[in-house]
């Protein structure tokens, strides 16, 4: 009777235990924050033009979809996207929502940027805003690297010109 006692309050006490110390960790406010900085670092970088660090902030494997173009897969192709849009633009974004999975290694943020270019034919600035969402990971050093990104602007596109109205 003593022993059955024992393993209860035992069993009571260990298993609980065993439950949490096998949970994974749990995302934080500091998962947030570090996501959210992390971010606004990154829209600060572009806003500089600096190509390099813009685009150190992807993981090696992030997937760039840019708006009327093929993605990006690779570094280079990363690099290219950025070069082409930085030469001749002004680039910013803010984050309107962050949030960090419970698990704390892979959160998202979406938000709203802003970009002014030269216009190909008249040469005169053009504004766009739209919106953007971003996949970030957390690396086994505690970085946090945006695996997947996405952008398209709320401006309507202008109505292509039918062949028969060119006639």
């Amino acid at each position: 009777m003593r022993t059955r006692k024992l393993i209860l309050i035992v069993c009571a006490i260990v298993l609980p235990l065993a439950v949490v110390c096998n949970f994974p960790p749990t995302a934080t406010a500091a998962d947030d924050k570090a996501v959210r900085d992390a971010d606004a670092e990154w829209s600060k970088a572009a806003a500089s033009k600096d190509v390099d660090k813009t685009v150190a902030f992807y993981a090696d494997d992030a997937i760039v979809m840019p708006p009327n173009a093929e993605r990006a897969t690779t570094k280079e192709a990363i690099r290219k996207v950025w070069k082409d849009l930085l030469t001749d633009a002004q680039v910013s974004w803010k984050a309107t929502k962050v949030e960090v999975a419970k698990s704390g290694d892979i959160g998202f943020i979406s938000g709203t940027y802003e970009v002014t270019m030269n216009d190909i034919v008249t040469g005169k600035p053009v504004k766009d805003r739209g919106k953007y969402l971003e996949v970030w990971e957390k690396h086994a050093d505690g970085s946090w690297k945006c695996a997947a990104d996405i952008w398209n602007s709320d401006i309507p596109a202008a109505p292509a010109s039918s062949a028969s109205e060119k006639k």
